[in-house]
């Protein structure tokens, strides 16, 4: 909570009310195990980080946003809100969903005000996370780290496109959607997962 006040703070202190306002945070360390393995401390920390920063980062941008009467706003949540991995990310996946949700609500709120707020929710992105994940099964089952992500794209189905993305190109979705091209889209949910969802 301190860290969210703070990056606010400077925010607000370097450029008074933002435009933009782009949240990317998000992550497990829980243990792999499924829901038996997830006690308190652990649900605590997978809302803590996947939604109440958002929601705290919203909290304390989105007033200077809402007198200048104009912004964009895009929550990063995950496919996994879908699909959830349950063996290994069920209170993230959990997090993510109350997230989408939340953005929902948030944008009929806000849009009369000038403020638009969207989510994007990839799939399989070759980050430092995704790889932190895979390590993590790779040691809890015995495995190598490749068999472990071939894992982790097999558990949804396979990708059809048959690769993850990039970050790059998940940040062309976003400043897409927070550029003046995107000014009728709001409310909305973009799914950049390489067709792993199997329905629209």
């Amino acid at each position: 909570m301190e860290g969210t006040v703070k990056a606010a703070a400077a925010v607000r202190a370097e450029v008074g009310a933002p435009d933009i306002v782009v949240h990317t945070l998000g992550g497990s360390s829980s243990p792999p195990g499924g829901y038996a393995v997830l006690d308190d401390k652990y649900w605590d920390a997978e809302l803590q980080l996947n939604l109440l920063a958002a929601v705290r980062l919203d909290r304390a941008l989105l007033p200077a946003m809402i007198q200048n009467g104009y912004g964009a706003v895009v929550h990063v949540s995950s496919i996994q809100r879908r699909m959830p991995l349950h063996e290994a990310t069920l209170g993230y996946a959990a997090a993510k969903a109350a997230l989408t949700t939340y953005s929902k609500g948030l944008s009929n709120e806000v849009a009369a005000s000038g403020i638009r707020v969207n989510v994007v929710s990839p799939g399989a992105i070759r980050t430092a996370g995704a790889d932190h994940l895979a390590e993590r099964i790779a040691v809890a089952r015995g495995i190598s780290h490749d068999e472990a992500w071939q894992e982790i794209l097999a558990s949804r189905g396979g990708v059809p496109l048959q690769r993850a993305a990039e970050p790059a190109e998940v940040a062309e979705l976003v400043a897409f959607l927070v550029s003046d091209k995107a000014a009728a889209i709001t409310g909305a949910e973009f799914t950049i997962d390489g067709s792993t969802v199997p329905t629209i």
